[in-house]
């Protein structure tokens, strides 16, 4: 029996889910959120301790997603676990923020950062600038994204393949041709102030972000209940190894004050941390070769999330909790087409509005909130004995979810203490969600009385 043209495709194997988290992850943060970090916490050891910090958060949240993901194995991700858990009002806020916000502001960002680096390797002024460039690179990864989601396996596979490979030969290189630096053992370990730790924390989670996309496509992964947990978890643990490798790296080849000059906002009139580190063995050449290495894992990045992200207004549209022509099936491609240039719309306008760090700034402020309510519905399932035929079990069951939820809580606490000014941007974006909800809502009741 063939499916209905309506229905996605099941055709995306364990390679392919492993490439969209690794991929979805590595993007900008490794190369450019160390500078921040390192003035906000003063030394190695507590920049090594926030990523080490974002990294078990990452990997625990992982754990999570996968059991929620074996037992929901259907587009949308954490707006069906959420929406199952405490019902259709919380699922609708979560993909309200998640469609608006989340998803549209990491594309964004990825755009305006892969502009920033493409104008590192050649002039970009001809193009009509680096807003303009990050909007065409949204339009032609978006369109891409439009053929199959079979060939945007495949893309995410490949340019996977190559960041990997680009991030390791980089890491090699550091440390290997470079010489260390003095400084390093004479970094002083006083005790930072805790919110400049939470903040810390919260720039490398961007660095992390988007270990949960896999689950966004789960009605299009073959064998669900293997495939998610076994990718999730070991594409976040590598994501972390090689994200510890680079750091390392890093702090092998500068000083602490070389790495607190370093910027993540003005490439390439002013280096990022990678590529002071690098200089020593690239040459004069070095800012070029850094520039297309730091495009290419953006792009990579900007794809994985294109690629997921539409499935959540489709999964909306589909509950009658959104607009319903972005429920529709493209019956020649079998990808949420519509859904997908609704994303890539929101996308280029959110590039046209904010710089690279506000818009990760709220992106991780307000994916944290959700990321947290969304863990703790495993004990809401555990509770109701909700469980798949082949369902994954996190390990460590109730202590480390608890952690994760626990810690998930306290980053946005601390978040709200220490930015006022921006969490609370992120929370009236998210408010705003109430009354269209009853919009909504309104109109799925007319229709079924009518």
């Amino acid at each position: 029996m063939t499916k209905s043209p309506s229905t996605l495709l099941r055709s995306l194997g364990f390679r392919d889910a492993l490439a969209i988290v690794m991929g979805s992850m590595i993007g900008t943060g490794v190369f450019l959120k160390t500078a921040v970090m390192t003035q906000l916490v003063g030394s190695a050891f507590w920049v090594t301790m926030a990523w080490l910090a974002a990294g078990v958060l990452s990997l625990l949240g992982a754990m999570t997603y996968a059991e929620l993901g074996a037992i929901f194995p259907e587009a949308g991700g954490g707006y069906v676990y959420v929406r199952e858990a405490y019902g259709r009002f919380a699922g609708f806020l979560a993909g309200w923020i998640s469609v608006w916000i989340i998803f549209p502001g990491s594309i964004a960002a990825y755009g305006v950062a892969a502009a920033t680096f493409l104008n590192g390797a050649m002039p970009i002024s001809s193009f009509g600038g680096a807003r303009v460039v990050s909007v065409g690179l949204i339009i032609f990864f978006g369109t891409l994204n439009s053929l199959a989601v079979s060939f945007g396996g495949r893309l995410q596979s490949v340019l996977t393949g190559i960041k990997i490979f680009l991030i390791v030969g980089l890491t090699l290189g550091i440390f290997f041709l470079v010489p260390g630096a003095p400084g390093i053992s004479e970094t002083p370990l006083s005790t930072p102030h805790i919110g400049a730790f939470g903040a810390a924390t919260l720039a490398a989670l961007w660095a992390f972000d988007g270990w949960e996309g896999l689950s966004r496509v789960a009605g299009e992964i073959k064998s669900p209940g293997k495939t998610i947990p076994l990718a999730l978890i070991l594409g976040t643990a590598a994501v972390f190894f090689l994200y510890s490798s680079l750091n390392f790296a890093y702090f092998h080849a500068l000083p602490v004050a070389e790495i607190v000059s370093s910027s993540s906002t003005d490439y390439p009139s002013a280096a990022p941390v990678a590529a002071k580190a690098a200089v020593g063995f690239l040459g004069s050449s070095g800012l070029q070769v850094l520039s297309v290495i730091f495009l290419i894992s953006t792009v990579g990045a900007m794809n994985g999330t294109l690629m997921t992200s539409a499935r959540v207004p489709f999964a909306m549209a589909k509950d009658g909790l959104f607009f319903k022509f972005l429920s529709h099936v493209n019956p020649r491609s079998r990808v949420p087409l519509r859904a997908i240039w609704a994303q890539v719309a929101v996308s280029c306008l959110l590039a046209l509005s904010g710089t690279f760090d506000q818009l990760t700034n709220y992106v991780v402020f307000s994916a944290w909130i959700f990321y947290g309510i969304t863990g703790a519905a495993v004990f809401i399932f555990r509770k109701r004995h909700v469980v798949a035929g082949e369902s994954f079990r996190v390990p460590g069951y109730p202590w480390l979810p608890a952690v994760f939820v626990f810690m998930a809580a306290s980053l946005v606490v601390t978040t709200l203490i220490e930015s006022p000014k921006d969490s609370l941007i992120g929370m009236a974006m998210i408010l705003t969600g109430v009354p269209f909800y009853f919009f909504f809502f309104r109109e799925r009741t007319l229709k079924k009385l009518n």
